[in-house]
């Protein structure tokens, strides 16, 4: 989709597309109250009598992230009207305030007065119902608020001497029906103090600027649950000056990009800048509360009318996996306490849930051909369990692990060890990890396996012996049963599922990317023949024969599918995939030689991101255009944990 730049702190998410307007505003939850709903907030010039916003076709726009920060260093130019602008965009580490710099560069070679016009078309609570808008004259500020939601907006010049008030020239708010936008066309607003229902605003800066000169301003949004909360955070960047914020903020994001420790070893520094961005990325999909967010892009409303903004169980384990590699331990514990505090007696973890932690819309029903079903998908549950004891592995917090025991490390692995079908050894049927189908599936029966090994592991570290050896010898079990029911002699190679009916148990021969999870999750070793021979299938059968190449998520996949036969295009290129395959290649690979095969997936991963970095689900198949949503926070974490993986192989072979 069209977010090309992400700004977050854990409470305040701003998206920023490549036409360099806001189009999701998230508070005080990430992924949760998007107050635009994709409603652009635009900026404007007005000058020689006309206007033009900047998302226009007469801009040239360069759109990208300062080096190792999640502030901007973005640029739009118009050679027609002789204008150019150089634009920095930040969200303050701590407090919930958006702020932009702005340099207004006037390239005429006589003096202009030039306005600069800031839109904004809130839909407060995600429904813009009753919203109210209006002007304060004291503080010469504009605002938008509804019950516990309430915006600030201020702009100050460089050159202003006033910590008071700021220097919004006119203002005008109005009813969202396209006038107060247009409003601005002759270069003066009608100055209206208020308006109530479905509302927007507009402000204008005005300057006078000598021929061939510069001049700077700063603009900002203060987010609060009170009107007087925010106009104290108005008054302090009035008082310590918009320019300090910012430079404060970039420090604290390089302090984050720059806390990583890992040895980089020979790395390509394009490499190096892309793994610290990808941290900075998952840093902003990242909830204060703890949950894990999947992505946070409003467009995909357009397709399903519902978003990605929830916290899956799986992939906020997995992304928790990457950062614990990383070093960045901190970050997830408040993870692994949201997962403590949602799961049920039941000890297993449902479809998805929102960043409050109420349960998440689903498409898993809980009657199959009318019988009663529980509605999971059981790697979920086990992945949480399996990537805390990388957690524990790492930080070697004890205390912090051993208040989780109970709550959720026991109650979920009794769960998994209880969950299975007595006939087979293996789990009992549940939805695969792409949430489409309802089996028995080779990846989840990987994770349960490492999530019973793993559970096991701390009942021994917690004494609680009896425990340790029903989950070891329930997985040991498992991997029995994975070879005897999951590898088909015929193909020579692993299943992606089997299915039960009433005649038996049905096999899927379908080639499916998920069946990395074999030597990923410690089931196998990545030299067993069989693994060999499956993991060969899926790099023939899975690679889409475009100029774009890149690895499909399966056979004839058809989801956001763009061609029309399946010949040379299995299905789109995912960027998780590609990662998987680079795991694979990593755990194979004798010398560094081999290894370069894992590095070409590095590389393809970088190559097909978004010019910011950024990295969406998949691609299109033959233009390398994002599909689906960007940044979608599990490519990010694949994509470190692939190098990390590479690293440390790489560090071995030497």
């Amino acid at each position: 989709m069209t977010r090309h730049i992400a700004l977050g702190n854990g409470s305040l998410l701003v998206n920023i597309d490549k036409w360099l307007q806001v189009r999701d505003f998230y508070y005080p939850h990430v992924g949760e109250e998007n107050h635009l709903l994709g409603h652009a907030h635009r900026i404007g010039i007005f000058t020689d009598g006309k206007i033009s916003w900047i998302n226009h076709d007469s801009w040239e726009r360069k759109v990208k992230y300062m080096q190792h920060t999640l502030v901007t260093d973005c640029s739009a130019k118009n050679r027609e009207m002789q204008i150019e602008l150089e634009i920095n965009d930040c969200v303050e580490c701590e407090k919930d305030i958006f702020l932009r710099k702005i340099k207004i560069k006037n390239m005429a070679d006589r003096d202009r007065n030039i306005r600069i016009f800031f839109h904004h078309d809130f839909h407060l609570y995600s429904d813009g119902i009753g919203d109210t808008a209006g002007y304060e004259p004291t503080a010469n500020i504009v605002f938008h608020y509804k019950r516990r939601r309430h915006f600030i907006i201020n702009a100050v010049k460089e050159t202003s001497d006033s910590r008071i008030k700021g220097d919004i020239f006119e203002y005008n708010v109005g009813q969202a029906d396209g006038k107060t936008i247009e409003d601005a066309d002759n270069g003066k607003l009608a100055m209206n103090p208020i308006a109530q229902g479905n509302v927007d605003s507009i402000i204008s800066v005005n300057l006078d600027m000598k021929a061939n000169s510069e001049e700077i301003m700063y603009y900002w949004i203060c987010c609060a649950r009170n009107f007087e909360k925010a106009g104290k955070m108005n008054s302090m960047i009035l008082k310590h000056g918009p320019a300090q914020l910012l430079k404060d903020t970039e420090m604290c994001w390089l302090g984050m990009a720059n806390k990583c420790k890992v040895d980089f070893q020979d790395l390509p520094q394009e490499v190096i800048s892309e793994f610290k961005k990808s941290i900075l990325i998952i840093r902003t999909q990242i909830d204060t509360d703890g949950a894990i967010i999947a992505a946070n892009d409003s467009d995909n409303l357009q397709y399903n009318r519902d978003t990605y903004s929830y916290m899956w169980p799986r992939d906020g384990a997995l992304v928790s996996i990457a950062l614990q590699k990383a070093g960045y331990n901190e970050l997830v514990e408040p993870f692994y306490l949201f997962c403590k505090k949602i799961l049920p007696e039941s000890g297993f973890f449902l479809h998805k849930y929102n960043p409050d932690g109420s349960l998440g819309s689903s498409w898993h029903p809980w009657i199959k051909g009318g019988k009663a079903q529980l509605p999971l998908q059981e790697d979920e549950t086990a992945l949480v369990v399996y990537a805390l004891w990388d957690y524990f592995g790492r930080a070697k917090s004890k205390n912090f692990v051993m208040s989780l025991y109970k709550p959720l490390i026991m109650k979920a692995a009794d769960f998994l060890a209880n969950y299975i079908d007595q006939k087979t050894g293996l789990p009992l049927e549940s939805y695969d990890l792409w949430e489409e189908r309802h089996g028995i599936f080779a990846f989840t029966c990987c994770t349960v396996y490492a999530g019973l090994v793993c559970a096991s592991k701390f009942a021994k570290e917690f004494g609680d012996n009896r425990r340790a050896e029903f989950y070891l010898k329930t997985a040991n079990d498992m991997k029995k049963a994975i070879e005897e029911f999951l590898y088909d002699e015929e193909h020579g190679r692993f299943l992606r599922a089997i299915y039960s009916s009433d005649k038996g148990m049905k096999k899927d021969y379908v080639i499916d990317s998920s069946l990395y999870a074999l030597s990923e999750f410690g089931v196998f070793d990545a030299d067993d023949d069989r693994v060999k021979r499956t993991m060969e299938a899926v790099e023939q059968a899975l690679w889409v024969n475009t100029d774009i190449g890149g690895f499909a998520r399966y056979e004839k996949d058809r989801y956001h599918k763009v061609s029309h036969g399946f010949d040379k295009v299995p299905g789109n290129p995912w960027f998780v995939c590609a990662a998987w395959m680079g795991k694979y290649y990593v755990r194979k690979a004798k010398s560094r030689e081999e290894l370069k095969k894992a590095m070409g997936m590095i590389v393809w991963i970088m190559e097909h991101s978004l010019s910011t970095g950024i990295m969406p689900e998949q691609i299109d198949p033959f233009t390398g255009e994002a599909l689906s949503v960007s940044p979608l926070t599990w490519s990010h974490a694949e994509f470190i944990d692939l190098v990390m993986e590479y690293l440390k192989r790489q560090k071995e072979l030497q």
